[in-house]
């Protein structure tokens, strides 16, 4: 780690460059994982030549209720998602609190009736958990801690070495918007539209496609790092290029609004129900139509395409002015605890 990084910064949970150096440097070696291995958003795990897909996250949103949801229905919502990016049908969850002393019964029981709702809506069961509780200012309220399964959808595979140069870059709907509504909320800054988080599961909009149509590369929840890192991690391990053309873009105007008096890039910051896409560009415009159809993917948009690698590949916009500029892989330190 850099000399200025020799303790946890919040950053660290940013998602962006202290996020993966936290992960490569220290805890892959540390448990004897090989620092190489391309990061999934769900693992494999073979059972008696069985496989299932496995994934875990935790939840530390602040403030515990935003426009668009609550901490409860993040936690399901971001489970689910984690699966069905990786081509699995989502069947069940864990769930686990840590609750602060003093956090009021009320608030806790409304959580509680947003994750079991959220479950419902998703088609996920939850099947175990866990509940602790801790001193006074130590949690701020309710942490939780979520572990999900779920069944490989049969035929898809997904994975960075499918990539080929000229497949498409698709994203379904607009960028921001749940990093916005956290920090305009967390800021007290008012709009005269207010911004709504995207919070949403999105198994019910991407197992369909997936089993439908063909040529589906890869697929990447868009949350901590937003789709700057995403695009990036296609770039890095994919070996290609990328170009991307912000024309192409949907960016709510409340949201770039508020990005700019925050002085943001739209494109580092998180959303929680938005995925990027690489499709084969003879299956793009079947892929692009079936989002469409579905309510959580009806802005959805080509907004790239895949080109041939070189030595360090790179990811470039082509900005609405006809300019060029290349997006890094966000620091980490803008947005933290933002799911």
């Amino acid at each position: 780690m850099a000399e200025n990084s020799q303790k946890i910064l919040l950053a660290h949970g940013g998602g962006g460059q202290l996020t993966e150096q936290l992960i490569r440097n220290l805890i892959q070696p540390s448990i004897k994982q090989d620092s190489r291995t391309p990061l999934k958003d769900s693992a494999e795990v073979d059972i008696k030549n069985r496989k299932v897909l496995f994934t875990t996250d935790s939840y530390v949103v602040k403030p515990l209720f935003f426009n668009g949801g609550d901490i409860g229905k993040l936690s399901v919502c971001g489970t689910v998602n984690d699966l069905a990016v990786c081509g699995a049908k989502p069947v069940a969850m864990s769930l686990s609190l840590i609750i602060q002393e003093g956090f009021r019964i009320e608030s806790l029981g409304k959580i509680l009736k947003s994750i079991g709702e959220a479950a419902e809506d998703n088609d996920v069961k939850i099947v175990t958990g866990d509940t602790k509780t801790v001193e006074s200012g130590a949690a701020e309220g309710v942490y939780i801690n979520t572990a999900g399964i779920g069944v490989p959808l049969p035929d898809v595979s997904l994975g960075f070495e499918h990539i080929e140069p000229g497949d498409k870059i698709i994203i379904n709907g607009s960028l921001g918007d749940h990093g916005m509504a956290i920090m305009t909320q967390r800021e007290d800054i008012g709009f005269a539209s207010k911004i709504k988080s995207d919070c949403a599961g999105l198994g019910k909009l991407i197992c369909p496609i997936l089993t439908s149509c063909g040529g589906v590369r890869f697929l990447r929840d868009l949350t901590r790092g937003g789709l700057a890192m995403a695009i990036n991690e296609i770039a890095k391990n994919s070996g290609f290029d990328v170009e991307l053309d912000q024309n192409y873009i949907p960016v709510n105007p409340s949201v770039q609004a508020a990005a700019d008096v925050l002085g943001l890039d739209v494109l580092n910051i998180a959303n929680e129900g938005k995925f990027v896409a690489v499709v084969s560009p003879g299956n793009s415009n079947e892929f692009l139509n079936k989002c469409r159809e579905h309510p959580l993917g009806r802005d959805s948009a080509i907004i790239g395409e895949i080109k041939q690698g070189s030595k360090n590949p790179i990811v470039e916009l082509k900005t609405t002015i006809k300019g060029k500029r290349i997006v890094q892989i966000p620091y980490g330190r803008d947005l933290p605890r933002i799911c």
